[in-house]
């Protein structure tokens, strides 16, 4: 980027030397001003580019390519598009000035102008420049910080919204979700279900195996879960410790136990060690399950978990690895087939 304090790169194109060394002598001794000097208009695109110019005088007359072509070229070429040009002719042609501005120069003089017009012009139009590029950095500076803060807000929502074991979403998430859902279902008179799930005999399979084993069948459990919902809004989350939920909207009680029993035989069939349990040699899942349609005022969230919390509860009273459904009630506009 240009540091306005220390100079103004000025890139003049004219076949004349004489013009040239006229208006070189007008800069020279000007500490902000340094002047290149292009005489041949055919390769005067390729050092503007290469010298990055904070203005550019331009000769409208010259041999090969006339100053208006060039201009042109300038103008589409992206190194140069928005470099001030200040076009130099030796007529005060109306017409021509017209053509210049039509074509993208910035400004006009008369052939030679006085020195005291011309460093006015060329320092104007520089800074004018040097203040867009500076504008222009500072947006790209802003848009990339920018970028980046909301992808660190999107993956701290994550980690925030996600159980770091597992990787499915945790119990904050849950509640929020089945806030949402309640909502929902009370608006549209739809059933909601819930499924309370604990694995069985965990505590014996972790000191029996260690924290690592106990780790990995949470993860694979977790997995194997999250495998068996194929609609977007049913949800799978770590409860807590060893124990998950399952958010079913729009599904009715002997639906949900369906889906149920299809989690218990899918954690069974990972064939996970687990010697200490007094069900089977692999890991089990015990499973309750509730279903309501909720009816604004007469049932809250907290009644469909502790039901299904219940329901879980006598899963286990009846020896585990099964799926309880919750006794129907009119609470709450129970939902069964």
């Amino acid at each position: 980027m240009v540091d306005t304090q220390d100079h103004c790169l000025v890139l003049l194109i004219d076949d004349d030397p004489m013009v040239a060394e006229a208006l070189r002598l007008m800069v020279e001794g000007e500490d902000d001003l340094r002047m290149h000097y292009c005489s041949d208009a055919s390769t005067a695109l390729d050092v503007a580019e290469q010298l990055k110019p904070t203005v550019i005088l331009l000769d409208m007359v010259m041999p090969d390519i006339d100053g208006l072509t060039l201009l042109r070229y300038l103008r589409v070429n992206e190194a140069t598009q928005s470099v001030p040009v200040v076009a130099l002719s030796m007529k005060d042609d109306a017409k021509l000035k017209a053509d210049i501005f039509s074509a993208g120069g910035n400004d006009y003089l008369i052939k030679l102008p006085e020195s005291i017009e011309l460093l006015a012009r060329i320092r104007y139009h520089s800074q004018c420049y040097i203040r867009l590029l500076q504008r222009d950095e500072a947006f790209r500076a802003l848009d990339i910080s920018q970028r980046k803060l909301a992808a660190s807000n999107i993956k701290l929502q994550q980690l925030a919204s996600m159980d770091g074991l597992t990787g499915i979403p945790n119990r904050r998430t849950f509640q929020e979700t089945i806030d949402t859902e309640w909502e929902r279902a009370t608006r549209d008179s739809d059933p909601l279900s819930l499924i309370m799930m604990d694995i069985d005999f965990f505590k014996k399979c972790n000191d029996h195996y260690g924290h690592q084993h106990g780790d990995e069948v949470l993860r694979r459990v977790a997995k194997a879960l999250a495998g068996c919902l194929k609609r977007p809004a049913d949800m799978v989350a770590r409860y807590g410790g060893e124990e998950f939920a399952v958010l079913l909207p729009g599904t009715d009680l002997d639906g949900a136990a369906n889906v149920g029993e299809q989690l218990r035989s899918t954690v069974e069939a990972l064939q996970l060690e687990n010697a200490k349990s007094q069900v089977c040699e692999w890991v089990t899942i015990s499973l309750g399950v509730a279903s309501c349609i909720p009816a604004l005022g007469d049932i809250e969230t907290e009644q469909l978990i502790k039901r299904a919390d219940e329901a879980l509860y006598e899963a286990k009273e009846q020896g585990r690895n099964r799926v309880i459904k919750a006794p129907e009630s009119a609470e709450g506009n129970s939902a069964s087939s």
